[in-house]
C-alpha cells in the first residue's frame, strides 16, 4: 500500500526532492479514505470509510458511499488501513529522558531538559499521539515546549501542561537525592492548605493548564514508601478546590490505597498509577466519576532497563512489589466499569514507545475498542475537550491517525502508525 497515493503531486514531489520522510500539506479540502474507521463514540467499526477535512475541521465522516465528496477535494487513499482519532496520552513527561534516572538526572539543566523535550515531542506525535497531558516538569519547561509547538517552531502534540508537580516536603514530588547541607527542594513543595492554594495560583500564573500533585509515595523517589499517604485530606481538598475555581482539572499521583481514596473524596479528576486500590476505591471512583490512568506497560522497562538507566535499587524493589498488583487491579477497575484513560508515563521509558501499552491493556482486561476509547474519547471527556477532540465527527478538529490492517484483530498494529494528521495538517505519511 502507498500512503502517499493521490495527494497533491506538487507537495509530494517537493518532499521527495528534499529527502523528507514525512510530508506536511495544507489543502482547502481533503478526503481521506480507508477500508475501515473506528467510531469511538458508538464503539463500532465502519467499513469502507471516508473523512472529509476542510482546512482544520472535520466536515463529515462515515461510510464513504454516504458522503458528499467535493469534486475538487484532494484524495488520500490508504487502502487496507484503519482510521481513528488522534491518540491522546494522559501521562507523559516530555522533558524527561528515559536514559537518565536517579542521580543521573542531577546532571540535566533546565535548558537541556527543554531542548530534549523537542526531540521527545516529535517522537510522540509520530507515534500517533496528537494530544498529551504533561503531568510535571521543572521550571515550566513544559509550558515553553507547548508554546513553541503552538507557535509552529517545533513539531509536537497538542499539550495540556502542569508545570512543577505539587507535593509535601520530602515526598514523591520533592527532590530527595541530596543531603541536608544542600538544602535542596523541588519548586512544587507546599505544606498546608494555604500553601498549596498559593502553589496552584503560581502554576496557573506561569502557564499551567492542569494541576498535578502527589498524594502518596512513589516508585522512583528516594526515601518514600510507595503506599504511604502524603498530603492530608484537608490539603488535597484545598488544592483541588483552588484549581477547580480557576477551571482547571487535577491529576494526582497515587499508588497507596488511603491516598487514592482521599483524593477521590476530595474531588480529584484523575488518579495516576492506582496500584494498590481496593473495592472501596473502585466504588468511590464510580460514584464520583473519577478517571483512572494506569501505566501498566512501564513496569517492563523499569525492571528490564532501569538499572542501566540509573534507577536506584530501592526503586527497583518497589516496582517489583507494585507492578504485578497494579496489573491485577487494572483488570478489576475495567471489569467494574471505572472511567479509564490511556496514561503511559513516557519519560520513565522512551518517548515514542507509548503505543506498546495498547497490547498490555488488552492482555490485562480491556477489549480492543475499550483500549482505543481510553486513548481518544475518554481523555477528551476528562479534559473537558470533547466538543473539539476525541472522535471523528463533524465539527471537530482534524486530528486523525491510521494504522495498517485491523487493530481489533491485532493490537500490536497500534505500534505501526503510518499516517498522522494534527489540526488539519499532515505530520507523517509513510509508504508501507
Amino acid at each position: 500500500m502507498n500512503w502517499v497515493s493521490r495527494i497533491s503531486k506538487t507537495s509530494v514531489a517537493l518532499a521527495l526532492t528534499l529527502g523528507m520522510t514525512s510530508v506536511a500539506v495544507w489543502a482547502d479540502t481533503i478526503v481521506i479514505t480507508a477500508d475501515r474507521m473506528v467510531d469511538v463514540s458508538q464503539g463500532k467499526m465502519i467499513k469502507r470509510a471516508g473523512i472529509i477535512v476542510t482546512d482544520n475541521i472535520i466536515a463529515a465522516a462515515g461510510e464513504l458511499g454516504k458522503l458528499s465528496v467535493p469534486a475538487n477535494a484532494k484524495r488520500i487513499d490508504l487502502g487496507d488501513a484503519t482510521l481513528m482519532p488522534g491518540l491522546m496520552d494522559m501521562h507523559v513527561h516530555l522533558t524527561s529522558d528515559a536514559t537518565r534516572h536517579g542521580y543521573k538526572r542531577l546532571e540535566v539543566s533546565l535548558p537541556r531538559a527543554a531542548i530534549t523535550g523537542v526531540k521527545h515531542a516529535k517522537a510522540t506525535i509520530e507515534a500517533g499521539f496528537t494530544t498529551v497531558r504533561n503531568v510535571g516538569a521543572p521550571g515550566f519547561a513544559d509550558v515553553a515546549l507547548r508554546d513553541a509547538i503552538n507557535a509552529g517552531d517545533v513539531e509536537g502534540p497538542r499539550m495540556f501542561v502542569a508545570g512543577p508537580s505539587l507535593g509535601v516536603t520530602g515526598g514523591h514530588c520533592d527532590s530527595n537525592l541530596l543531603p541536608y547541607e544542600y538544602d535542596n527542594y523541588s519548586e512544587g513543595v507546599a505544606d498546608g492548605p494555604w500553601e498549596v492554594r498559593k502553589k496552584v495560583r503560581r502554576n496557573i500564573k506561569y502557564g499551567a493548564t492542569v494541576i498535578k500533585f502527589c498524594a502518596t509515595g512513589g516508585v522512583l523517589s528516594k526515601g518514600t514508601k510507595v503506599g504511604a499517604q502524603q498530603y492530608t485530606f484537608e490539603e488535597m481538598q484545598a488544592l483541588i478546590d483552588e484549581a477547580h475555581l480557576r477551571g482547571l482539572t487535577v491529576a494526582t499521583h497515587a499508588h497507596g490505597t488511603s491516598g487514592i481514596k482521599a483524593a477521590i473524596k476530595a474531588g480529584v479528576d484523575s488518579v495516576e498509577h492506582v496500584s494498590l486500590l481496593d473495592d472501596e476505591a473502585i466504588v468511590l471512583a464510580k460514584q464520583h466519576g473519577t478517571y483512572f490512568s494506569m501505566d501498566i506497560y512501564v513496569t517492563e522497562y523499569i525492571l528490564g532497563e532501569g538499572e542501566k538507566a540509573g534507577i536506584l535499587e530501592e526503586s527497583l524493589n518497589k516496582e517489583r512489589i507494585v507492578g504485578k498488583t497494579q496489573r491485577e487491579n487494572f483488570k478489576k477497575a475495567v471489569d467494574a466499569g471505572v472511567n479509564m484513560v490511556f496514561g503511559s508515563d513516557a519519560g520513565v521509558y522512551p518517548h515514542g514507545d507509548n503505543p506498546k501499552q495498547f497490547a498490555r491493556m488488552v492482555q490485562f482486561g480491556m477489549t480492543p475498542m475499550q483500549a482505543i476509547q481510553a486513548a481518544t474519547i475518554n481523555p477528551a471527556r476528562l479534559l473537558k475537550q470533547e466538543a473539539t477532540l476525541g472522535s471523528l465527527e463533524e465539527g471537530k478538529l482534524a486530528d486523525i491517525v491510521a494504522v495498517p490492517g485491523n487493530p481489533m484483530e491485532d493490537m500490536s498494529l497500534m505500534e505501526k502508525v503510518g499516517f498522522v494528521m494534527k489540526d488539519g495538517r499532515i505530520v507523517k505519511q509513510y509508504a508501507m
